[in-house]
């Protein structure tokens, strides 16, 4: 698929290009050719209208160059009575009565001699006719120098545009290459992690339609049931959250609110499971902090963080969540003692599915609460990230304070 993409992406702007070169050189060629013509009439019409009898290559400064030609002057029964000119050597002409033949059969007062590199125009005279010859073999090999230029150029162009066009078209479709990598790893992940419970729930169900079973292992049977349905659950309402953070958040339903209150808050439903497990949770909030996003999303991202707190710090250890004002942003900081997170783990901690531990499964985590923390701190127009030195792992928040 990225292959062909690829391929199409290189096709098109090869279109492009191709039809641009024609445009430009096609008006070049026909723009020069039109630049000619004019000074072909412009030189016949000085051969007619001179009373002189040698006509010059360049005129005055005031007029513009004159190609070289020649005047024939033929009497009321179009007899030859002479030829004049300063700038064509004419004494070889011995094809002009052909010439002047091809001339009359055409009927045409002005045009182009046939096998010859000669414009001509005639008009009637009170001694009878007089045609003008204009020399264009200049012209001519000026138009196909120019021809031979065009398709020189043409060539080049192509072949630097096909090459950069390549390498265009791997850096344009790096982000769908990337995504779609991502989104094969996602579904992946996402089976991987299904069929574990799945397969749980076919073998109690299966064990539960075995009628020599005991009541009591018939109750353990459905009690393991509900467990991996509830943890399915949980992974399904994983999945909608990254989905609708992916989707991008209606901004218009976002509001200016308490910070400082909501981080508050959130602190007290985790302060009985913090003692449960024998963990501490000191805060220290920065009042009269206000943002503007949706409250019920800014809570979850407090909520995952506290969650992570209570998972992985050390025993007997401290949990520290600060909230300051930092100018015109606010940083939330969530730290405690806990096993050092490594440089490569810090990069991809955000990551769906990821866990530090990969045989680490179960216990209702299944690597999606950063990410999707990550992807609603990302709506609200903030950054988080994680840090790890001396002993302590922190989550940081930062988000733009609102100021009306």
């Amino acid at each position: 698929m990225i292959r062909k993409l690829r391929l199409k992406f290189v096709c098109v702007n090869m279109g492009i290009v191709t039809v641009m070169l024609l445009v430009i050189f096609s008006t070049v060629l026909r723009f020069t050719q039109l630049d000619m013509e004019r000074q072909v009439q412009g030189t016949l019409e000085s051969l007619l209208t001179s009373s002189g009898s040698i006509f010059w290559n360049w005129v005055d400064k005031d007029r513009e160059a004159q190609l070289p030609g020649f005047r024939v002057n033929l009497d009321q029964n179009r007899g030859v009575v002479n030829a004049v000119s300063g700038s064509v050597d004419i004494t070889d002409l011995q094809n002009l009565p052909q010439i002047l033949e091809q001339i009359w059969q055409s009927g045409e007062e002005s045009g182009q001699v046939e096998g010859y590199d000669l414009w001509y125009r005639y008009q009637r005279t009170p001694f009878g006719w007089a045609v003008a010859f204009a020399d264009t073999s200049s012209h001519q090999a000026t138009l196909d120098n120019l021809y031979k230029n065009c398709a020189l150029i043409a060539v080049f162009s192509l072949l630097l545009f096909l090459g950069i066009s390549f390498l265009l078209a791997r850096w344009a479709v790096r982000p769908v290459e990337q995504a779609w990598t991502q989104q094969r790893q996602f579904v992946a992940d996402a089976s991987h992690e299904l069929k574990t419970p799945l397969t749980v729930i076919m073998t109690n169900a299966e064990l539960l339609q075995d009628s020599e079973r005991s009541q009591e292992e018939r109750e353990k049977f459905t009690d393991n049931i509900l467990t991996m349905t509830r943890q399915m659950r949980g992974l399904v309402e994983g999945l909608l959250d990254l989905a609708r953070a992916d989707r991008g958040a209606d901004t218009g339903t976002f509001a200016p609110l308490d910070y400082s209150e909501l981080t508050a808050n959130c602190l007290l439903p985790f302060e009985p499971v913090y003692f449960e497990k024998g963990l501490f949770l000191e805060s220290q909030i920065e009042e009269g902090i206000r943002v503007r996003g949706g409250e019920d999303r800014l809570r979850q991202v407090l909520d995952i963080l506290l969650d992570n707190g209570v998972k992985y710090t050390s025993d007997a250890g401290t949990v520290r969540v600060t909230l300051r004002r930092q100018g015109s942003q606010c940083l939330l900081r969530v730290a405690g003692p806990g096993e050092a997170i490594s440089r490569e783990d810090l990069k991809n901690i955000f990551r769906r599915f990821y866990r530090r531990d990969q045989s680490r499964t179960g216990g209702g985590s299944y690597g999606l609460g950063l990410a999707i923390a990550d992807g609603i701190v990302r709506e609200h127009g903030g950054r988080i990230w994680a840090e790890s030195a001396g002993g302590i792992n922190s989550f940081l928040v930062q988000l733009p304070v609102h100021s009306g």
